[in-house]
């Protein structure tokens, strides 16, 4: 599907892998809605300056009005909705992250956010697709959705639910030519990472087969690849890892 004139969604387009996300897929010719809670002033510069074409909207995707609203403002303007990938994501800096430390608070804050954000999002869009016969939709989940990791359990259990609900939306609306997929990044160096120490850096880097941190243009990548080349392709989840997942722990 050509991306040209297409109308994409991206949401946690402010910084790290949705800012990248959202430069790349005006780069290929789509009109982006960089969607976030935070100002996206840095990422439209990046289109226009790059000749692309985006706007900005303000949206919190754990909130349902929020969406509805972005979605009926964006069809008015655009006559319709083509491509979403859901990107925003948090993780939880509330509390520990195992299953028997983490707090209600901190569970309800990642889970709404990384989970209850992209069914909202899905939700949102897919009739508007349905109605104009089909579109692409392409969710961030994680490795740690795959595999466990220490002091994630928040996180995880809502990038492993973004599995599931990935796998279920592609078979409930594929008949209807809307072709949904999820990307399970290793570990990318976003500001997530600002405040790690040199040590965890390097120990993350050193998971990856390639010995390094993704970037954020990376994922992105990938996201463009399902959105434009992605006709065959649905309810797949595709790590981008640097060999995460086919390195043993040693």
């Amino acid at each position: 599907m050509s991306l040209n004139g297409k109308t994409a969604i991206v949401t946690g387009a402010a910084q790290g892998i949705g800012q990248a996300t959202a430069i790349r897929l005006a780069a290929d010719g789509a009109h982006v809605v960089a969607a976030d809670i935070q100002d996206c002033e840095v990422t439209l510069k990046e289109i226009a300056e790059a000749g692309g074409s985006a706007e900005a909207i303000r949206l919190d995707v754990r909130v349902a009005d929020d969406w509805s609203a972005a979605v009926e403002q964006i069809t008015a303007s655009r006559g319709s909705i083509d491509c979403l990938a859901n990107v925003a994501g948090v993780v939880n800096m509330i509390s520990e992250d195992t299953v028997v430390g983490l707090t209600e608070e901190a569970w309800d804050h990642v889970v709404g956010t990384d989970l209850k954000g992209v069914w909202l999002g899905m939700r949102a869009v897919i009739p508007g697709m349905i109605a104009g016969g089909g579109g692409r939709i392409v969710n961030i989940s994680s490795m740690a959705a795959l595999r466990g990791l220490p002091n994630l359990a928040s996180y995880s259990a809502a990038k492993g639910g973004v599995v599931g609900l990935t796998k279920q939306a592609a078979y409930e609306y594929g008949p209807q030519n809307i072709l949904i997929n999820a990307i399970a990044p290793g570990t990318i160096d976003t500001p997530i990472l600002a405040d790690i120490t040199e040590e965890m850096r390097q120990a993350n880097a050193n998971a990856h087969i390639v010995r390094r941190l993704g970037r954020p243009s990376e994922i992105a990548s990938m996201v463009a690849y399902l959105m434009r080349e992605g006709d065959f392709l649905t309810g797949e989840i595709y790590p981008v890892d640097g060999g995460w997942a086919a390195k043993g722990n040693f």
